[in-house]
C-alpha cells in the first residue's frame, strides 16, 4: 500500500526511539531526511557544501570568473544563517549597502514570517524584538535565513512572478528525476517596485497564494497563475526561442544539480519516493535563481483549472510509483515503462548518464541544448563543455 503521510509521521515512522519497520509492500511519500533539501539553510549548506567538494575534485562545473563567482553552480541567491553568520552578513552587507535582503524562518512555508530589510538597523530591531516576545521562543531560537532579495525580477505586466515546478525523485542513488510539464507561475496582485517605501507590502514581493489570494485585486477566476507552456510562448516572442530554450535548460540543470547535491547525505530509503515544489525566480537577465524546494507542495486548488492540475499530479506520481497501479514492492528497479509516464518527463536518470546512453537521453529531449550554458557559447564561437549529464 502506499501511505500518504506529513512529514511529521514520516519523521515518527523513521526515528530511532519510535520507529518501525515497513513492509516490502508498503511505500511511502517522502524520503526520511528531505529536510536536508527542503529547510532552507540546510539546502544552501548542502549546496556549498557540494561546490567545495567539486572545487576540490578540479571538476570544469566548479569554474569561476575572474571576480570568483561560480560560472555554472550560482544559482541561489547569497545567503546566511541567522544569527550563527551575522558577522559575515555584516561584512557582505557592508559591500553593498544599499542591496535589500530578504528574512525567511527555516522551518515555515505559505510566506509565514518573512520579511524584507535594507537597513542593518532592522536586523538589530528584529533581534531585540525576538528576545522578547513570542516571535523567536526562547527555547528553540528559531533560525532564520537571510538572502540577498532578487531586486531585478523579469516582469509581465508590471508583475513580478515566480514558477512553482513540480520535480518527482524516485530514487537518489543512483538518482533518478522526473520534471513535471504542467508547472505554472505564480503572480502579484499589485505591479512591482523596488522602491523602499514598498518593502513592507507583501502583495508586491512575494508570490506566495497564501498571501496573494487576500489581496484586493487577486482574481478568483485565473487565480494570478499562468501556465509554464504560456510563458515559454510569452518568453520565445519577446525574447526569442534561442534565449528562452536556454533559459527553460538552465531550470532544468539547476534542479539536477541542487539534487546531486542532496543525494550523498540522503537517506535513500527503498520504501520512498517524494514530489517536492521548487520555486524558481527568472530575474530580467533571464537568469533564474534556486529560491527553495517545498516537501509538502500544497495540492489544494484555488481554481477549476489548478484541481485538473492537482488531481493529474497526485494521479502521474502514483502511476510512476506503482506503476499498472500493482501492489506495491519497494524491491522493484524504480524504472517505469515510458508509457505511464504521464506528463513527467525523465529528467535525469544517473545510470543511464553513467552507460552510453547519456548523449542520447539529451538528443531525445526537443529544444534541450547541452549543459547550462548550451551547445556552442555565442560570445566565443567555442563548444562548451557538456557538463550536466
Amino acid at each position: 500500500m502506499i501511505n500518504e503521510m506529513s512529514v511529521q509521521t514520516i519523521r515518527n515512522v523513521f526515528s530511532v526511539e519510535t520507529g518501525y519497520r515497513l513492509s516490502d509492500d508498503q511505500i511511502v511519500n517522502h524520503f526520511p531526511n528531505h529536510y536536508e533539501l527542503t529547510r532552507k539553510d540546510l539546502m544552501v549548506k548542502n549546496i556549498k557544501r557540494y561546490r567545495k567538494e567539486l572545487e576540490k575534485e578540479g571538476s570544469p562545473l566548479a569554474e569561476k570568473d575572474e571576480n570568483g563567482k561560480y560560472l555554472y553552480l550560482d544559482f541561489v541567491p547569497v545567503t546566511y544563517m541567522l544569527p550563527a553568520d551575522y558577522n559575515l552578513f555584516v561584512e557582505e552587507f557592508r559591500k553593498s549597502p544599499s542591496s535589500t535582503w530578504i528574512m525567511k524562518p527555516c522551518g515555515k512555508a505559505q510566506g509565514k514570517g518573512i520579511f524584507l530589510i535594507n537597513k542593518l538597523s532592522q536586523i538589530k530591531k528584529w533581534s531585540r524584538d525576538s528576545k522578547t516576545s513570542s516571535f523567536v521562543s526562547q527555547s528553540t531560537k528559531e533560525a532564520y535565513v537571510i538572502s540577498l532579495y532578487i531586486n531585478n525580477p523579469l516582469l509581465i505586466g508590471g508583475r513580478k512572478f515566480d514558477l512553482r515546478l513540480y520535480v518527482l525523485v524516485s530514487t537518489y542513488r543512483p538518482l533518478r528525476c522526473y520534471m513535471y510539464k504542467l508547472g505554472f507561475c505564480r503572480f502579484c496582485t499589485v505591479k512591482y517596485t523596488p522602491s523602499t517605501s514598498e518593502l513592507d507590502n507583501m502583495f508586491v514581493h512575494l508570490t506566495n497564494v497564501a498571501i496573494q489570494k487576500h489581496g484586493e485585486d487577486y482574481n478568483h477566476i485565473h487565480g494570478g497563475k499562468w501556465t509554464v507552456n504560456n510563458l515559454r510562448l510569452y518568453l520565445e516572442s519577446t525574447r526569442g526561442k534561442e534565449v528562452t530554450s536556454k533559459l527553460f535548460d538552465e531550470i532544468h540543470w539547476i534542479i539536477v544539480q541542487s539534487l546531486k547535491a542532496v543525494a550523498p547525505v540522503m537517506n535513500n530509503d527503498k520504501h520512498c519516493f517524494e514530489c517536492y515544489g521548487y520555486d524558481i525566480i527568472i530575474d530580467d537577465k533571464l537568469k533564474p535563481w534556486l529560491i527553495e524546494v517545498n516537501a509538502s507542495p500544497s495540492l489544494t486548488s484555488s481554481t477549476a483549472n489548478d484541481r485538473i492540475l492537482k488531481y493529474n499530479l497526485i494521479n502521474d506520481t502514483l502511476n510512476i510509483a506503482v506503476p499498472n497501479g500493482e501492489i506495491p514492492d519497494c524491491k522493484w528497479n524504480k524504472s517505469p515503462p515510458k508509457e505511464v509516464l504521464g506528463n513527467y518527463e525523465i529528467l535525469y536518470d544517473e545510470e543511464l548518464a553513467q552507460g552510453d546512453g547519456a548523449d542520447r537521453e539529451l538528443r531525445s529531449r526537443p529544444g534541450q541544448s547541452l549543459g547550462p550554458k548550451g551547445g556552442r557559447s555565442r560570445d566565443s564561437g567555442r563548444t562548451v563543455l557538456t557538463t550536466w549529464k
